[in-house]
């Protein structure tokens, strides 16, 4: 992102005392670009806001998973008992263990289920990495396909190739740069454009592995994320949305009309991300959409900044 904007104002009794630079894209309900701030055309690393991508891969590649579970494979999931019941269960009907999983050891990303862990004397571990449902429908995937499990993070093994087909397919964009994502799975880049342009693909789609995967991410949000975060609040907010947040402060959001956004920081600030997202939908009309909860909506992009304990500013957006 070589040229992001001012994209929002950290505002502390009254005194703008500093800034979040950025970009972001609105896409109307045709698919074609209704406005935008900095640099949407530029190659980005979406980061976990692939995931849904990379699942319907999976499902285009045979993979077949109960709707919560097919969620789970979209998630960066909070670690909650749920969460990690859900992941046990997609490992076992490929004939698997949590031994198989590549994902780095860590702690929940609840606080809550975290503090439980450490209060139980119990450690990080694979299953309670957020990204543990993507790595146990890839392995299941691989299972079900022939393919080798132990090198399955490998950028040209099978699964991966046939991630990047469908990624290149559903932005319109070819992937210019493979990195490595956090939970060690090759992290493929698009333009924000692209960003959006792939969960509209998902958020329109009627039939197929596209609408199979919105509809899970539908019924089941909490598995996508998990009970306490900003994510479900908003999808739960907004009927018949779908979206993902990912690390470095990126996100995306499409609409069953076809509407979608996508944005990113240039510092990944994840706390100026759902202030961002909710802005722009209000500046696109999603809120007045019949059947929004706009209060709701606007709660989840409220950051209130304290002083002594009270509030004395906010991080509000500036487009």
């Amino acid at each position: 992102m070589s040229r992001p904007v001012v994209v929002a104002e950290i505002v502390r009794s009254g005194f703008v005392e500093g800034h979040h630079y950025g970009s972001v894209v609105a896409l109307d309900a045709t698919g074609e670009v209704e406005w935008s701030v900095g640099m949407v055309d530029e190659q980005v690393l979406p980061r976990s806001c692939n995931k849904p991508i990379q699942a319907l891969a999976m499902v285009r590649a045979g993979l077949e998973l109960e709707p919560e579970l097919l969620a789970l494979a979209c998630a960066s999931h909070s670690g909650e008992p749920f969460h990690l019941d859900g992941v046990r269960r997609i490992l076992a009907g490929a004939g698997l263990s949590e031994d198989s999983l590549q994902t780095p050891p860590d702690y929940p990303l609840d606080d809550a289920a975290r503090e439980g862990v450490i209060r139980d004397g119990g450690a990080k571990n694979s299953i309670q990495m957020n990204c543990s449902g993507k790595h146990a429908a890839m392995l299941a995937t691989c299972v079900l396909n022939g393919w080798l499990t132990h090198d399955y993070l490998d950028a040209q093994h099978p699964l991966q190739v046939a991630i990047a087909d469908t990624f290149a397919d559903l932005t319109g964009e070819p992937v210019e740069v493979v990195a490595v994502d956090g939970c060690g799975a090759p992290l493929l880049s698009t333009s924000l454009i692209g960003l959006a342009r792939a969960f509209r693909a998902l958020a329109i789609a009627t039939s197929g592995p596209e609408a199979e995967i919105a509809a899970a991410i539908r019924s089941h949000p909490a598995y996508v994320s998990g009970t306490t975060r900003d994510e479900l609040a908003l999808l739960t907010a907004i009927p018949g949305s779908i979206g993902k947040a990912g690390a470095e402060s990126c996100y995306a959001v499409a609409l069953a009309d076809g509407r979608a956004f996508s944005l990113k920081t240039d510092d990944g600030a994840p706390r100026v991300r759902p202030v961002l997202m909710a802005a722009a939908l209000e500046r696109s009309g999603v809120l007045d959409l019949e059947g929004v909860d706009a209060v709701a909506v606007r709660r989840t992009g409220e950051l209130t900044l304290l002083g002594g304990g009270k509030p004395v500013g906010e991080i509000r957006a500036s487009f």
